[in-house]
């Protein structure tokens, strides 16, 4: 079973269970990032994760709107980048931008 598909697969056991899910999914990318395209995450509503889109804060941010959108049910596209500028800043190479899905397991 590839990684998406034990993330999927673990994400529609809590939705049998009766637990509220998001699931977020890289959906594009450019320059540097953490994560390829399809790298997907699921989010219980008890903070509970499987699976990565990121890392460090930006995973934070991913999970915090993740529960969110378990309790409202909209979907949000969430964009986080780094300029070139930026990323030399902070002792990387270059900079990048990614976008994430995210949506309610309904």
């Amino acid at each position: 079973m590839s990684n998406s598909e034990q993330i999927l697969s673990t994400a529609a056991e809590w939705h049998r269970d009766g637990r509220g899910v998001a699931l977020a999914t890289v959906v594009t990318t450019w320059g540097s990032s953490p994560r390829p395209v399809g790298s997907k995450l699921a989010v219980d509503d008890q903070g509970r994760m499987i699976g990565s889109v990121s890392g460090g804060c930006v995973e934070g941010a991913v999970v915090e709107t993740a529960l969110d959108i378990i309790r409202t049910g909209k979907p949000q596209l969430l964009e986080f980048g780094v300029s070139d500028e930026q990323a030399w800043d902070v002792g990387l190479a270059c900079g990048g931008r990614v976008q994430i899905f995210v949506e309610k397991l309904s």
